[in-house]
């Protein structure tokens, strides 16, 4: 089925439909805003689907500049020059255009344009994000343009830092943005591989926030259905990009999984956001690589919702291995690397990726309790491939 124009509010307004991109002036309208900041990245500046908004925008005669000094795994200082930007200019909002790295950065500095404390000090610990002065947020229109993150959806964004090397989840409930503009034509010129890498991505949220511990069956029920979602319509998506129904379903399963992971993540994450830190290598990829060998590494607590979710996408013998082999089956379809080796990592930092991993707050929440020897155990044996020794 084709997704039709519709909208929705959960958890904010989402303008979902193909060509919703024309309706980012009723969008400013609505929201009251005459000067945004445009944000994307480095990488989607010069591309057309950024030219085309803004000559949207152009036509309709609203000011505003344009960011894009946003790397794929944003920092801190990216963070910064665009909220000194922001002033310079005058602007009263922020449009974010793009994947998980202009999202955040686009969030964060519509954030911090109103803030008088440093970007660190409100870093997701305790009750930090309550130092923040709600009234300096400034409103966000979100337009993904990825199947991945989920960003949009989001109370937070993931900054790195660079001087302490590590990822940091900046957090306030003012960052979810106002307004989402879900057009899954935005997405149809992605290459098969960063659909795949994306949409594991969003696969690895959902997967994480149905493991973790604690009672959210509303969550759990949102990652269920955004799992099924993936696996039906992800190797569409790789396999023939211009498939509106499975970009369609591809966007609406990403921001479904977003929404999940206020449940928790897990060990993954937590390896991955190191990596990302470390090595520069892009989010879903990282994830997409860790992923199988999360779910052996957590095996023996899991087994019968990863035989529920077998069920679910209607597996031979459901179980853990059922559903593992199936992950492993899915990433060599879509040509994911299965190793971290592949991507040119090795293994010089394991011990600092164990302590790290330890650190991020994505720990907390795994499956089951981890430490840090357990964290360097999941690196080395993605990294070789080694699922036997997990």
């Amino acid at each position: 089925m084709i997704p039709q124009n519709t909208n929705w509010n959960f958890p904010t307004a989402i303008w979902f439909g193909n060509g919703r991109i024309k309706e980012i002036v009723d969008a400013c309208k609505q929201l009251k805003v005459q000067n945004p900041l445009f944000v994307t990245d480095e990488g989607l500046v010069n591309l057309s689907i950024v030219q085309n908004t803004i000559d949207i925008l152009k036509a309709a005669g609203i000011s505003f500049n344009v960011y894009s000094n946003v790397q794929g795994n944003p920092t801190g200082k990216n963070v910064t020059e665009g909220v000194a930007f922001y002033k310079a200019n005058g602007h009263d909002s922020v449009i974010a255009f793009g994947g998980g790295s202009a999202m955040d950065a686009g969030k964060t500095i519509a954030f911090m344009s109103g803030q008088t404390l440093p970007l660190w000090d409100f870093e997701d610990i305790g009750p930090n994000w309550r130092l923040a002065d709600p009234a300096g947020i400034a409103p966000i229109i979100a337009i993904p343009t990825t199947a991945g993150t989920g960003s949009e959806v989001g109370r937070a964004a993931v900054i790195l830092d660079e001087d302490q090397h590590s990822k940091k989840i900046i957090f306030h409930p003012g960052m979810l943005p106002n307004i989402i503009i879900s057009d899954p034509e935005l997405t149809v010129g992605l290459p098969p591989h960063i659909t795949a890498w994306t949409g594991i991505d969003a696969m690895v949220h959902a997967v994480e926030a149905y493991l973790a511990p604690g009672y959210h069956p509303m969550a759990e029920g949102i990652a269920i259905e955004a799992i099924r979602l993936i696996a039906k319509y992800l190797p569409i998506a790789v396999a023939d990009g211009k498939n509106l129904e499975a970009r369609g379903n591809m966007l609406t399963a990403s921001s479904m999984g977003a929404v999940s992971f206020q449940k928790g993540l897990g060990s993954i994450h937590s390896v991955a956001h190191v990596l990302g830190a470390f090595y520069n290598i892009q989010h879903g990829l990282a994830n997409s690589i860790l992923l199988p060998y999360g779910l052996k590494q957590n095996a023996s607590v899991v087994g019968e919702k990863l035989k529920h979710l077998s069920i679910v996408l209607g597996l031979e013998n459901p179980g853990t291995d059922s559903f593992i082999n199936y992950i492993l089956a899915l990433r060599k379809q879509l040509n994911i690397p299965n190793t971290l080796r592949e991507v040119n990592i090795d293994e010089k930092r394991a011990v600092e990726i164990g302590l790290k991993a330890f650190d991020d707050p994505s720990t907390p929440s795994n499956a089951k309790p981890v430490n840090a020897q357990d964290l360097q155990n999941l690196f080395l044996a993605a990294l070789d491939g080694k699922l036997e020794n997990l």
